[in-house]
């Protein structure tokens, strides 16, 4: 096979959004336009002045490229794609303007899943991982499909994008999922090439983005930056069913993240959108780390997640995905032991 089909969108991609990302960075470095259109945040820890435009930059190159790539096919499925990548996109720019309540951002995630689902993306099925596979069919089939599309692009979109939180963290995730993807595709039992361009489109926009976004950053991901990396990755897992498992393993410290904060905010009668300082990385900073330190933690563990799950079958991943979940969780009592006793020496 031409490696050239890969490398391609790869360089487009890359090249595309760092022309536009640093455009849209020296358009803020103007101080009245960064002072006109900043939103205030307490999400993230940065410096007045910098734009939370990224996504903007990364959707324009990611649909960019693919509507120029001469490989692919524009079928239906990948159209609804591009159509909600676009929707993303505005979205997010009013959001990230005027900060939408989060029913708003919901309804509108729920709206965008329902439609690519309508667009043919379906959960086909799922391996097995005692042997064989699981396939949804019949009617009961359908609904149920329905309901795990949306349950699973709701869980992935809003996992990455609370773990948005510091500089890096969810370009960095979105370049290692995208990596994995891509190696999962061109796997001689799923040969899925066309996935793994699309998946190169978006290692090519998201390590670009990181050249802004590492610690210092100059851009921001935004709304749109990381509902789109969310909703990018939960697609790309969907594409034939096979890369659920791995989707899910790479992407381990913020869904981990996302179901202990919900958990949390349920116990203590409070929304589960609502925004706090309960995030794994909130209490690492509390306790004195850095952005790049915590950072560069979480790229390592996700790092050799993917690897783990690059090489092992589906019971494999299993036992992978529950050593994370038992690992993350001893680490979460050992963070809350040691801001206790931060707290009250």
């Amino acid at each position: 096979m031409n490696n050239n089909i890969f490398l391609t969108p790869f360089l487009t991609a890359f090249f595309l959004a760092l022309v536009l990302l640093l455009l849209i960075v020296k358009f803020f470095r103007q101080k009245k336009i960064a002072g006109t259109l900043e939103r205030k945040t307490s999400r993230h820890i940065h410096q007045a002045g910098i734009s939370r435009f990224g996504g903007v930059g990364i959707i324009l190159a990611f649909v960019a490229t693919l509507l120029l790539n001469k490989e692919l096919v524009i079928s239906s499925q990948l159209l609804g794609v591009l159509m909600a990548s676009g929707a993303i996109l505005v979205f997010g720019i009013f959001d990230d303007l005027w900060q939408m309540t989060w029913q708003r951002q919901l309804l509108f995630q729920a709206g965008l899943a329902s439609f690519v689902f309508l667009f043919g993306i379906r959960l086909t099925y799922v391996t097995n991982p005692f042997g064989g596979i699981f396939l949804f069919e019949n009617n009961f089939g359908f609904l149920l499909n329905f309901s795990l599309v949306v349950f699973w692009i709701l869980l992935i979109i809003n996992a990455m994008n609370w773990v948005d939180g510091i500089d890096g963290v969810v370009g960095g995730i979105s370049v290692i999922g995208a990596l994995a993807i891509f190696f999962v595709s061109l796997a001689p039992q799923v040969n899925q090439p066309p996935v793994a361009i699309i998946a190169m489109a978006l290692l090519g926009a998201s390590l670009a983005f990181l050249v802004f976004n590492f610690n210092p950053a100059k851009i921001l991901a935004g709304t749109s930056g990381a509902v789109f990396f969310g909703f990018i990755l939960a697609i790309l897992a969907l594409f034939a069913g096979a890369k659920i498992a791995t989707t899910l393993l790479v992407l381990a410290i913020p869904v981990i993240d996302a179901t202990w904060v919900i958990l949390e905010r349920l116990g203590a009668g409070e929304s589960i959108f609502k925004a706090d300082q309960r995030h794994l990385h909130h209490r690492l900073l509390a306790l004195g780390w850095s952005q790049k330190k915590v950072c560069l933690l979480y790229w390592l563990i996700t790092v050799l997640i993917a690897i783990a799950a690059l090489n092992f079958g589906a019971f494999g991943k299993v036992a992978i995905f529950l050593g994370a979940v038992g690992g993350m969780l001893a680490f979460y009592v050992f963070i809350q032991k040691k801001s206790y006793n931060h707290i009250n020496m």
